[in-house]
């Protein structure tokens, strides 16, 4: 067989090299700016519209394990990442956000009601306009299965879900750039500097006001002299965490059986916010410059490789009982914590350690601090877990009325199992801590393959469609996707939600993998995939739920 016969027939081989000149071409395209605006991972939604507008031949149901997979991979990456601070977030605005991409969601389902209803739209075409407006593939799916069960006929039942296909695909474009100009317009809108919005972020997901500050601490509340460090750590634990202690001009490592003495300076860290709190309870506050330690005291960063102590408190593992060092510092995913007795830490973390330069390696070996542990892929526990999240995705949900039940999916199921095993950080005794490099390439890789079947399934018939009545409904699809959008994008601001939390809520409330990749863009932290798989899985339920609905109820 020549090169070129590997293209005239459609195969596995014809497929995988087609989808791989969609990807070429669309991180070329995504590099392009446009209006000042680079298309970005979009751009191979488009170059795999125009390979399949050409005439490309590809294997249907090569081209559907790929999208099906590549969408596992991009949501269960994203899970891992922001399962970690996903509680914090659900307690502080989980609830408002919720609520929010709920109304977006419930506002574009009337809204696509009411264009049917004003403009007399068929059924299949505003049921696929609806799903592209939102970029929602499984509703897509849901939709059309819902029209094969209702029609008994089934020419028609296969005629009424291509229409819905070509719906969708005229409608998804408008969907993926209505939720970027969203975000561009609420950002004129309110004039939002994006850097204060990136540090405000910082303060909330740390529980700190700004970042932490070396500081000494000069007694003068008697009520210390005579008392341990044990009793200064169980009582301040939470306002400073103490590193050394300067005696006499000499350090000393902060031993908890040392008692403190008249004229002992405290080193250490603590927020700005825990200020008030220090010198009331202790004394005199002066900032330290970082790296002021010298003596017979030294500063390590360590990371923790030591599955053993994985998941362990501070408190458990006893590091400042057993050895001259305290834990003065963990860094986790990009953040910097303070950390308390009770926090734990987890297989990937950095701690900086300070105490008697002879007790750093022994506690650095006790730790891990091992580069080659750390790099080596953890591959079971990511299989586990997609294998896990397929099975809950299967899972039928019965509601009384539909002419099939509704589902997590593929993307859902995933999605909600890489959050819980996120946050909790292991099953047993199995890890699945997964490096920031890899989790990046996992998802990069997962999102082209989604994309670039999208755009070659929906190429074929795009320009013909567009041409006949396509312009039509695509003019249909931005309303559906621009009128929830703005409105709750305004609601949001006014209820003074984080403008980076609000882009990733409006990816989330349209299901929207690239609009996540253009606010991920923005700035440099995780308030936009927080935000994002925050709100998934009641979307999807509801993207997914209402797509039949509206079938159900209008046929």
């Amino acid at each position: 067989m020549s090169f070129l016969e590997l293209f005239a027939k459609p195969g596995t081989a014809s497929t995988i090299m087609i989808m791989c000149i969609v990807a070429v071409l669309g991180i070329l395209f995504g590099k392009i700016k446009i209006l000042k605006i680079k298309l970005g991972i979009a751009g191979i939604l488009f170059s795999g519209l125009l390979i399949g507008h050409l005439g490309a031949e590809t294997d249907p149901h090569v081209l559907h394990f790929i999208k099906e997979f590549g969408l596992i991979l991009f949501v269960y990456s994203i899970g891992l990442e922001v399962g970690p601070r996903l509680l914090p977030s659900l307690k502080k605005n989980g609830l408002k956000i919720n609520m929010l991409a709920a109304g977006i969601v419930i506002t574009g389902f009337f809204t696509a009601v009411a264009v049917k209803f004003i403009f007399n739209v068929p059924i299949s075409v505003i049921t696929g306009v609806m799903c592209g407006a939102v970029t929602n593939t499984p509703a897509l799916g849901a939709a059309q299965q819902s029209i094969g069960d209702i029609l008994n006929n089934a020419d028609l039942a296969a005629a009424s879900t291509q229409t819905v296909g070509m719906a969708y695909a005229v409608a998804y474009p408008f969907g993926i750039f209505g939720i970027i100009i969203t975000m561009i317009v609420l950002r004129v809108i309110y004039r939002i500097n994006v850097k204060k919005e990136e540090e405000q972020y910082r303060k909330e997901i740390t529980g700190l006001d700004g970042k932490l500050i070396a500081i000494n601490i000069e007694i003068t509340n008697q009520n210390i002299i005579g008392k341990s460090i044990e009793f200064l750590s169980n009582t301040c634990n939470k306002d400073f965490v103490l590193s050394r202690i300067q005696r006499k001009g000499e350090f000393l490592a902060a031993d908890s059986d040392l008692i403190i003495e008249q004229g002992d300076k405290l080193y250490g860290v603590s927020s700005q916010v825990n200020f008030k709190n220090i010198e009331l309870n202790l004394g005199k506050i002066n900032e330290t410059k970082e790296q002021e330690i010298s003596g017979r005291l030294g500063m390590k960063q360590v990371m923790i490789t030591n599955k053993k102590l994985a998941g362990q408190s501070i408190k458990q593992i006893g590091i400042s009982r057993r050895f001259p060092v305290n834990i003065t510092r963990i860094y986790r995913n990009g953040v910097e914590l303070m950390p308390t007795e009770e926090d734990s830490i987890e297989f990937g973390d950095t701690v900086r350690i300070v105490g008697e330069k002879s007790a750093l390696p022994q506690v650095s070996k006790l730790l891990g601090n091992s580069v080659k542990e750390l790099s080596h892929p953890n591959i079971l526990p990511i299989f586990m877990g997609i294998l896990l999240g397929v099975l809950i995705g299967l899972i039928p949900i019965h509601i009384p009325g539909l002419p099939a039940p509704a589902k997590l999916g593929l993307a859902g199921g995933p999605l909600l199992i890489a959050l819980i095993l996120g946050h909790t950080g292991r099953i047993g005794k199995m890890d699945f801590y997964m490096t920031p490099s890899a989790n990046l390439f996992i998802r990069e890789l997962g999102i082209v393959l989604f994309l670039a079947c999208v755009g070659l399934s929906s190429g074929k018939h795009f320009i013909e469609t567009l041409l006949n009545e396509g312009y039509i409904w695509m003019l249909y699809g931005v309303i559906i996707t621009f009128v929830p959008l703005i409105t709750f994008a305004i609601i949001a601001r006014i209820l003074k939600i984080n403008y980076l939390s609000i882009c990733g809520l409006l990816s989330g409330s349209m299901t929207d993998p690239p609009a996540l990749e253009f606010a991920n863009s923005i700035a440099p932290v995780q308030a936009q995939s927080t935000a994002y798989a925050t709100v998934y899985p009641l979307v999807m339920f509801l993207r997914v739920l209402l797509a039949q609905v509206l079938v159900l109820l209008f046929s």
